[in-house]
């Protein structure tokens, strides 16, 4: 069951560092980049993953093909991908030993939801952090 109470989801907001957001976009239209230029506004860091954009730049950070190309500690995945194509980042961010996942606004995929928390992970699903992180006053990560 994925966490839904505000004192759960403030939690893994508080203890969160590293995100990487599956699915970032280059393009500022669309939500992808505005939610991951608000959460490095807001003390995270962000590592996008985009196949479609590997080697360039996002936001100051290299974009990755996918997580087992980041070689680094990742606290949470950030989906940004139709419910369909949930369960394939999922199992990357199980490879790559993510503690949570998260799955945007829309976002829904219960087998997949079923295997992260099998594995260990925290999972919120159908939500956004830029509003829950307004939504619940988190303060801005410092690092």
């Amino acid at each position: 069951m994925p966490i839904t109470s505000d004192e759960d989801i403030a939690a893994l907001l508080r203890e969160t560092r590293t995100i990487a957001m599956i699915g970032a976009s280059d393009r500022p239209d669309r939500p992808s980049y505005t939610v991951g230029q608000f959460l490095m506004h807001h003390g995270y860091r962000v590592i996008p993953v985009n196949p479609q954009i590997t080697g360039e730049h996002l936001h100051g950070e290299y974009v990755w093909r996918d997580l087992s190309q980041i070689g680094e500690p990742i606290d949470m995945v950030d989906i940004f991908r139709r419910s369909a194509d949930a369960g394939a980042a999922v199992d990357q961010a199980i490879a790559a030993g993510a503690k949570s996942v998260w799955l945007q606004l829309g976002v829904y995929d219960a087998t997949a939801i079923a295997r992260a928390e099998a594995a260990g992970l925290k999972v919120v699903a159908d939500r956004c952090p830029k509003i829950e992180i307004a939504r619940l006053n988190i303060a801005k990560i410092e690092r």
